[in-house]
């Protein structure tokens, strides 16, 4: 048995295309759904991440306004342009690029932006309606997953998703949101990390693995339950002397041998990845749409 392969660029342009619809009739009442993007430094990750965003906005006939100040910024001088942003009825969605250098509070600035507008869903406000399933937003890649799961029909009620890692970008929100009820969700959820007694027996009992644990090739076949449905988060950078770049990306799973166990699996790359973005896009949207509401 070789595993079907859940890919992310055929669920992410399934629903790209559903967004420029629902753009298009935004326009047409003459709003232009706008999302602001603040990066502090030169982080090369960072700045790849947000060139992306800003593409990806240009795509769809999204705004982008791209706010890039230096690495020795204040933090009452990058809570001072959030102020701005959220004042500013032109701007749907403000996004402040993560990691921040070490003299900003990380969490004072999350606080800052206007829930309403936090389209990365990392405000604890928004946070909290996730938990109680009541979110307008939900964080980007968490969404994509489930995005992924609805789109190729994967079951989940009354199943068991084991998560492996716990952060607060990928493990916790993912579990809140497949523990609660409705479409796609409603399982029975557990979530692992290093410390885990007895850790590979309950990755064992996966009927839908997901692993967000930043080790390359971490899990292996002998780990997965025959005809587990697998979801690899991770991304990493591992040494290739043959590789264009000097090295290649892969996941946190063996891929090659898991693939030949699971029922359906994700590659990396070309599997969530694509989603993380998409679900920004899809956000900012429903920010706009809610503006228009209001």
């Amino acid at each position: 048995m070789t595993a079907d392969l859940i890919l992310g660029k055929e669920v992410s342009e399934a629903i790209y295309s559903n967004l420029r619809e629902r753009i298009d009739v935004l326009k047409a009442k003459g709003i232009e759904p706008c999302l602001a993007v603040i990066m502090v430094g030169d982080d090369p990750a960072s700045l790849v991440y947000v060139n992306m965003k800003d593409k990806k906005c240009r795509e769809l006939g999204v705004k982008s306004l791209q706010q890039h100040v230096p690495a020795d910024t204040s933090q009452e001088e990058l809570i001072s342009m959030i102020r701005k942003l959220n004042d500013d009825d032109s701007v749907h969605g403000i996004l402040v690029q993560l990691p921040l250098p070490a003299h900003i509070d990380q969490s004072e600035v999350i606080k800052a932006i206007n829930p309403a507008k936090d389209v990365d869903c990392f405000h604890p406000f928004n946070l909290g309606n996730m938990v109680i399933g009541e979110a307008d937003f939900l964080p980007a890649t968490p969404a994509g997953i489930h995005q992924m799961i609805l789109h190729y029909g994967i079951a989940t009620k009354g199943k068991h998703v084991v998560i492996v890692g716990r952060s607060n970008i990928v493990g916790k929100p993912l579990a809140n949101i497949m523990m609660q009820k409705g479409e796609g969700v409603d399982a029975t959820v557990t979530v692992v990390n290093s410390r885990t007694e007895r850790f590979e027996d309950i990755i064992r009992m996966a009927d839908i693995l997901i692993v967000a644990m930043g080790r390359p090739r971490f899990i292996t076949a002998d780990m997965v339950k025959e005809g587990a449905v697998v979801i690899d988060v991770g991304t990493n950078r591992i040494e290739d002397p043959a590789a264009k770049n000097g090295y290649r990306v892969v996941g946190d799973v063996d891929f090659e041998h898991v693939k030949e166990k699971a029922s359906a699996i994700t590659p990396v790359p070309g599997g969530v990845g694509p989603m993380t973005i998409c679900m920004l896009m899809m956000n900012t949207i429903k920010a706009a749409e809610m503006g228009v509401r209001q």
